[in-house]
């Protein structure tokens, strides 16, 4: 089978930033716990014209002129956002499709929280080898979740980090570079209802006393249980989807040239990369961008290219989590 390469990136950041000044003092955490534990110098928040979708046709635009392709010989649109857009029961996917010029592709939705970008590329792939009339491939959307945190909610402290922007990723079949290899995937649905906006949903229907009990942002059910079970899987299975993605690739993690890692609390991220034998070098920490749901990867690979951190040849992996409890990961062989 022909090789599926990365034709380009693209990203999108709103020009209005949050501090970690700005964090500690909605929340009433100290500014070096923001800044040092939770690890945040500043994230984007979006601005008026920032919506979801909307950042995620910027990124995809600029996708396509840095790959020098024609929208028009686009087969296929993959919307890698979330279901929090501009409008509710919206299938994204086909608006983005219209504003780039992809007039001749199809067009679909996928969300798996944070975990939606790594998901999508084994999608995307696993799609194009079995249909060969799928040339080109746009995976692109936006994310802007951090309009569900309560600043005074302590229970979604970890999810003070949450920013706003807009990423893409063009694929194309027989694209000798930056060659997408194997992906690997793990969902536990112990954790399915751990983290939930209460109210908005069937089971809760959004009601004037919904919002003045702040019902219609993210919450954490049971912060003690999650918690306890996160720590008994959470980095080993983190470790696991990387280990696993390697090996299908024909790799294992003393290749790894380069980790694209979404945004987490320093230790954490800090943990991963000394598992693996990982320098600080070989990876980017997020710290000035906060985490943009499942932009992060796609950032940090574009972050790492600008600063010439992936040369010919580099083993790239991308890996995230995301809430439900999902943790998957990407090799790439750049270059």
């Amino acid at each position: 089978m022909q090789s599926i390469g990365i034709v380009s990136t693209g990203i999108y950041l709103p020009e209005t930033f949050e501090t970690s000044e700005d964090i500690a003092k909605k929340s009433g955490l100290p500014n070096e716990v923001v800044k040092n534990k939770l690890g945040i110098l500043k994230k984007p928040i979006p601005g008026e014209h920032d919506h979801t979708c909307e950042m995620g046709i910027m990124a995809a635009r600029d996708a396509i002129k840095k790959g020098g392709i024609d929208p028009s010989t686009i087969d296929l649109v993959i919307y890698i956002g979330e279901e929090h857009k501009e409008y509710p029961l919206w299938t994204a996917a086909i608006k983005l499709q219209q504003e780039v010029g992809a007039i001749n592709a199809w067009a679909f939705d996928v969300a798996m929280r944070c975990g939606t970008t790594v998901m999508a590329l084994k999608v995307a792939k696993d799609m194009m080898k079995s249909d060969k009339s799928l040339q080109t491939v746009l995976l692109a959307g936006g994310y802007r979740n951090g309009d569900f945190i309560d600043y005074q909610n302590p229970r979604t402290r970890f999810m003070f980090n949450l920013g706003a922007g807009g990423g893409a990723i063009l694929l194309k079949r027989g694209h000798s570079q930056n060659q997408l290899l194997e992906s690997h995937i793990m969902t536990d649905g112990s954790f399915s209802e751990d983290v939930v906006v209460v109210a908005g949903g069937t089971k809760h229907p959004i009601s004037s006393q919904a919002l003045e009990e702040n019902l219609n942002k993210l919450d954490v059910l049971d912060p003690e249980g999650m918690k306890q079970r996160l720590e008994e899987k959470s980095m080993k299975n983190f470790l696991h989807v990387i280990r696993k993605s390697l090996e299908k690739s024909g790799y294992t993690e003393k290749d790894i040239n380069y980790l694209g890692i979404l945004h987490m609390k320093k230790s954490a991220h800090d943990y991963v990369l000394k598992e693996l034998g990982l320098s600080q070098n070989q990876s980017i920490y997020l710290s000035e961008y906060g985490h943009i749901g499942q932009i992060d990867q796609i950032l940090s690979i574009q972050l790492a290219e600008e600063t010439g951190k992936l040369k010919k040849g580099d083993i790239v992996v991308l890996v995230s989590a995301g809430i439900g409890y999902a943790w998957g990961a990407t090799t790439i062989k750049w270059g």
